[in-house]
């Protein structure tokens, strides 16, 4: 099967903690995806350190406020969009983008100030995707009968 065709923002989902169809942006000039997370922190649960999150922006119309968890994370140093180091966490979760599930990484960061919550990096559509910079929501034809697995 070629690769998919999708526009410079595509509606996507998180099948483990939702929402269904929240907008995220292209972004071929980062390597790595970025989720905005408010309260972020590490907190021991059963002799484990688990980080815990709340995912997305308020604006954003699907937003639960609901607290999310992943045991298995780690930091990483990424160039933030001034071209500055910043220290974050990264964490693997399950999307699904134009009808396709599969796990990719994320780094936690404060996107406050960026109109999308979500920005998908080359790491994530590397493979698997094409982009056409003049559309929007090209995987919306894709989405249509695809049950998540």
């Amino acid at each position: 099967m070629g690769k998919i065709i999708i526009g410079r923002r595509e509606k996507i989902s998180f099948p483990s903690f939702g929402p269904d169809l929240i907008w995220a942006k292209i972004d071929t000039g980062a390597y790595t995806s970025t989720l905005h997370a408010e309260d972020v922190r590490v907190e021991m649960e059963n002799d484990k350190e688990v980080l815990k999150f709340v995912p997305f922006k308020s604006s954003d119309k699907t937003y639960t406020g609901k607290t999310q968890k992943a045991e298995n994370f780690r930091k990483k140093i990424v160039k933030n969009s001034f071209g500055d180091d910043e220290e974050r966490f990264l964490i693997t979760i399950r999307v699904m983008i134009a009808g396709e599930v599969f796990d990719t990484e994320f780094t936690l960061s404060n996107r406050s100030k960026m109109r999308n919550s979500i920005l998908l990096g080359r790491q994530t559509i590397r493979g698997k995707y094409l982009i056409d910079v003049e559309r929007v929501n090209l995987s919306k034809s894709y989405r249509k009968n695809q049950a998540i697995r």
